[in-house]
């Protein structure tokens, strides 16, 4: 039973099925939601670490590929982030009094003079749904902002965006400055224009062209 709900709860992140009101995906009307089905699993005394690994890793690790091979796009992944937050707000309070359950720490800003977010939100949600505590620190965001969160949570793993060609400049400015104030901190980069070259270039640690690949860099860091 408790494997079954597993399983539903796996489908539903993959294709974004919310709630039971929720008309997405057509298919699935009607039907129990992740938010519904992550209840069920609490009540019937899963633990929110199995809940979390066993449904919820599953099904976004399946949207994470999909999406890499242009098999689904950004408003089917979007949906199952919505899935996920459903699922996360039964289990966000129990991590809260344990955090020895989350696989490390996940730090992501857009970089200073770029104002676009989609890319972020996508790799936040996925790197959220596959274990990690994730701290978004928005959109514009300093060289200090970034250091200052690094500084207050020891071994995160810091992530840089940028969408623009004009703020690739402040993306090589901020891990400059971050470098400089501790070498030992992992910065991956990425955005539509950052190439491995570029990462290389600027003494990233990291770059990665789609969510599912930033995961698989920390799940080998943590490993």
């Amino acid at each position: 039973m408790m494997e079954e709900l597993l399983a539903k709860l796996s489908d539903c992140i993959e294709f974004g099925k919310i709630n039971k009101v929720s008309p997405y995906p057509p298919n699935m009307k009607d039907m129990d939601g992740a938010d519904e089905i992550t209840k069920q699993l609490l009540d019937g005394g899963m633990s929110a670490d199995d809940i979390l690994q066993k449904g919820l890793v599953i099904g976004m690790e399946k949207v994470g590929v999909k999406f890499r091979e242009n098999k689904v796009f950004v408003p089917q992944v979007l949906m199952s982030a919505k899935a996920m937050d459903a699922a996360m707000a039964h289990l966000k309070p129990i991590f809260a009094e344990s955090s020895s359950s989350r696989k490390g720490t996940f730090i992501i800003g857009t970089v200073e003079g770029d104002l676009h977010d989609i890319g972020k939100n996508l790799v936040a949600m996925m790197v959220e749904g596959n274990g990690y505590e994730v701290i978004d620190l928005g959109v514009d965001v300093k060289a200090e902002k970034f250091i200052e969160a690094a500084d207050a949570h020891p071994g995160a793993v810091l992530a840089l965006s940028a969408l623009l060609t004009t703020t690739m400049e402040n993306m090589k400015q901020i891990t400059k400055a971050i470098k400089e104030h501790n070498s030992a901190i992992q910065i991956c980069i990425g955005g539509a224009p950052i190439t491995q070259e570029f990462c290389d270039q600027i003494g990233a640690d990291s770059y990665n062209p789609d969510p599912q690949g930033v995961v698989e860099f920390l799940n080998a860091k943590s490993a």
